[in-house]
């Protein structure tokens, strides 16, 4: 007899394994995608220090885009993270930081009288906490590399200390907070900044920038020294979201 209409038995387990055999499936799709994303695409950062006042307060969380500066260069202006140069891996710093981008390469920058001047120009800056209040002769900024400075400009251990940050070591752009929600919002260049006249051609060697290159007036409290060891930004992981 033919069994051609006979009932097909109902296996639950069968049912319970594929179940679970999607589930897994599912979530390592997902952990696959967020590793990517972090990776190569976005990846959300906070901030510990003061460095960045006013535009960035403490446990500010924010959206790094990692994309941007694969198809463009940065631009003066810009908020920026990146990884310990050369010479904080040496003071053993690991943890990125995030400043302001205030040189382009063969830029021209010095700080006096309370104002940084790039170029030759007073650079218009109505984000900073307060004026500079230290001295940095004119230093020339090297092809594919950067001069950074915190907007807490007396609170904060960046480019006037230990030099230029190289492009390779930049992860991203500091493009939107997220929390907290009060504040949420987009996070974007200054544009009196991105006006000033880049110098085209760099002629001259540029002067040492860190601690032995300061006079004795450049007195500043900066948000860390080589013995603390405090980073300017970190994962979310490492802090419970509020």
């Amino acid at each position: 007899m033919s069994n051609l209409n006979k009932p097909t038995s109902y296996n639950p387990q069968q049912r319970d394994d594929n179940f679970w055999l999607e589930v897994l499936k599912t979530v390592g799709m997902s952990a696959v995608l967020a590793v990517g994303i972090r990776q190569f695409v976005a990846e959300a950062r906070y901030i510990p220090s003061e460095s960045m006042l006013p535009t960035l307060k403490v446990n500010d969380r924010l959206i790094i885009d990692k994309v941007s500066y694969r198809l463009n260069p940065p631009q003066r202006g810009d908020v920026v993270v990146f990884n310990p140069t050369k010479a904080l891996e040496d003071q053993n710093y690991h943890d990125a930081f995030i400043k302001r981008v205030i040189g382009l390469p063969g830029d021209r920058v010095e700080v006096r009288g309370g104002q940084v001047i790039v170029n030759g120009t007073v650079l218009r800056e109505n984000y900073i906490q307060e004026r500079p209040q230290y001295q940095l002769d004119t230093v020339v900024v090297p092809p594919d590399q950067y001069m950074v400075l915190g907007d807490n400009r007396n609170n904060s251990y960046d480019s006037h200390y230990w030099g230029f940050v190289p492009k390779d070591k930049i992860i991203g752009r500091a493009v939107v907070r997220f929390w907290p929600l009060d504040r949420l919002g987009g996070i974007q260049p200054d544009e009196a900044t991105k006006e000033l006249p880049p110098l085209i051609t760099p002629t001259d060697n540029p002067a040492p920038v860190g601690p032995d290159s300061r006079t004795k007036t450049d007195q500043v409290s900066p948000e860390r020294s080589p013995n603390v060891k405090q980073p300017d930004v970190k994962l979310p992981e490492a802090s419970p979201t509020p």
